[in-house]
């Protein structure tokens, strides 16, 4: 019961026990006073035991009928709810936070004053190499064991990064590291890998060297002989030696043309997404390359072609020609006249297909292996121009094994010939009806 009906209660009592003494002469109404008011205060203590039970598991919805107990028990439950709201909103940004933190490419490390680990992400953990069971609480400077870290880390302030060059197996990582203080004891390390970054700022470099080599020659050879057209007498060459001149001209020009292509086409590959795809007929698109490549070679090579008549693939057309054309182009250029080039084309136990160019030719040393594929890369400069070639073919090859989920494989030894070998999965594979 309120308050309120207490207090009725309790008056209506008193005026009880002062009628029955008047009415009967007799203190009997202030015994049932007493005991009234007994009742009143065990009832009391029964509802604060009620409450007092609550209060040990306030998520519940709170006792009804607790007297004076009510709007307590109706403030705290409400409070208790507000503040459960509260602390599950900060509990979802917390965890939203640590997601994005968790998921940051760049590496994240958080501090005390004596430099002793907090905590870090996964990308830290990869380009510091931590580890999450050793490393928590340890000071980063006998982690890192960096005198150049050490030097900057005892610094009064950090307004600039600092870059380490640490050795990761056989490689080398460059990595930018800068501490950002925040809160009032506490530290961010932030740390980033620039190794890929730098590579692909060196290979642009290169890029554009070679390309500005490659294109310097035919260049310097056509302004030779235009100007040396121009500054003879009228008469002072015959007829043929104007046509040999502009012939060499035109080969010239045609190299440019060919390096210009093939730049435009590795672009292509490099950047666009994959065109549409669909059933490719291999063999015609290897009979195609047939006739063109029998045509380079003039009658100089042996040619041995096995080529399985019921396997196709499911590719870009113009991409595996380009793929197919290149390495037949490479073996009728380095493969000596009277040289055998044997091409097949056929599937394996596992029901990949592979497409194979061996020739008879010269050979590579291992050691240039593993960088044939690059641009503008050549074993022997003078001898890649004397045969013709831009240097990029290969590179064009292995991109669009990439994008048929291929493999470029290369076999070779020098003075026994080599062995171009693309790769294509069983996915890949189609078996025409």
């Amino acid at each position: 019961m309120s308050w309120q009906r207490t207090l009725v209660f309790f008056l209506v009592c008193t005026f009880c026990a002062v009628g029955i003494e008047y009415v009967f002469n007799t203190s009997i109404g202030w015994v049932l006073l007493a005991l009234a008011c007994g009742i009143i205060l065990v009832y009391r203590r029964h509802q604060a035991v009620r409450v007092g039970a609550w209060l040990t598991n306030i998520d519940l919805d709170p006792p009804a009928d607790v007297g004076p107990w009510d709007d307590l028990t109706a403030a705290l439950y409400h409070q208790n709810r507000q503040q459960k709201a509260l602390i599950a909103e900060l509990r979802q940004t917390n965890e939203a936070f640590m997601s994005a933190a968790m998921a940051l490419p760049i590496g994240a490390v958080t501090l005390n004053k004596d430099f002793q680990i907090r905590w870090f992400n996964p990308a830290a953990e990869s380009q510091l190499h931590l580890k999450v069971n050793q490393d928590i609480g340890q000071s980063v400077l006998n982690l890192l064991r960096s005198p150049e870290f050490i030097a900057y880390a005892n610094q009064p302030s950090w307004p600039d990064p600092i870059v380490l060059t640490r050795s990761s197996g056989a490689t080398e990582q460059r990595i930018m590291l800068r501490l950002i203080p925040y809160s009032t004891d506490m530290l961010l390390l932030i740390t980033r890998d620039l190794t890929q970054i730098e590579k692909l700022e060196t290979t642009r470099r290169d890029f554009v060297a070679n390309v500005s080599h490659e294109m310097r020659t035919p260049l310097t050879v056509l302004g030779g002989f235009l100007e040396t057209l121009m500054d003879a007498p009228k008469d002072a060459f015959t007829r043929e030696q104007i046509h040999h001149y502009l012939n060499l001209m035109h080969e010239q020009s045609n190299r440019m043309q060919a390096l210009v292509a093939d730049l435009l086409t590795l672009s292509d590959l490099e950047t666009s997404t994959s065109r549409d795809q669909e059933e490719v007929d291999m063999p015609l698109l290897i009979q195609n390359a047939r006739q063109q490549i029998e045509a380079l070679s003039g009658g100089r090579h042996r040619f041995e072609w096995n080529i399985a008549s019921n396997l196709n693939l499911f590719g870009q057309s113009t991409e595996l020609s380009s793929a197919i054309t290149n390495l037949l182009t490479n073996a009728v250029r380095y493969t000596p006249d009277g040289g055998l080039i044997n091409v097949k084309w056929s599937s394996d136990p596992e029901g990949r297909a592979i497409y194979s160019v061996s020739d008879t030719g010269i050979g590579i040393a291992s050691e240039h292996l593993p960088r044939l594929s690059e641009r503008f890369y050549r074993v022997d400069r003078g001898r890649s121009r004397e045969v013709g070639g831009t240097g990029l073919g290969l590179a064009i090859t292995k991109h669009v094994a990439m994008r048929h989920d291929a493999d470029l494989k290369i076999q070779s030894k020098l003075g026994q010939g080599s062995t171009f070998s693309l790769v294509f999965p069983s996915k890949r594979v189609l078996i025409p009806n």
